[in-house]
């Protein structure tokens, strides 16, 4: 714990402004929550990039979703997705009997079995896309007003001694 707690430390330590450390750090945390699962550290490096902002800061903002949160993250915006929609039963019914890696393969490859999976998975996609939209939003903002306040209360500390 330490050692994450030193690391996150040095996020303070970056050499630019309250504003551009939380602003980097935000803009991680937007894409790090967003649904491009996959593409989280590549379009947060761009963006970072993009607009010059820090891109270890960036990239640390980002990694807020990764293989110990994705799942609770990711269930969480579906539950919210669901919750705004309206939406009663997010997934099919499954028999997970009749399960196999042949059935699955032949769900993906056959065309008219991949759009009627689709179909039977559209809520889940459709909660899934606007709680994650919504989330990685409100996520970003409190984050920015969140880093920028630590950024101030470390840098007064430190200038204090």
């Amino acid at each position: 714990m330490a050692y994450f707690r030193d690391k996150f430390r040095g996020i303070f330590q970056v050499k630019d402004t309250p504003h551009r450390i939380a602003l980097a750090f935000s803009v991680g945390v937007l894409l790090g929550i967003s649904p491009l699962i996959g593409f989280h550290f590549i379009g947060a490096f761009f963006l970072a990039w993009l607009f010059r902002l820090n891109k270890l800061i960036t990239l640390i903002g980002a990694s807020v979703n990764n293989p110990w949160t994705v799942v609770p993250i990711s269930s969480f915006n579906v539950l919210v997705g669901a919750k705004l929609l309206g939406i009663k039963k997010v997934l099919p019914d499954i028999d997970w009997g009749s399960v196999t890696l042949s059935g699955v393969i032949s769900r993906f490859t056959d065309i008219d079995n991949f759009i009627s999976t689709l179909k039977k998975l559209a809520p889940l996609l459709t909660a899934f896309l606007v709680g994650s939209f919504i989330i990685c939003v409100v996520s970003a903002v409190a984050s920015y007003f969140i880093i920028h306040a630590l950024t101030k209360k470390y840098r007064n500390i430190k200038h204090a001694e």
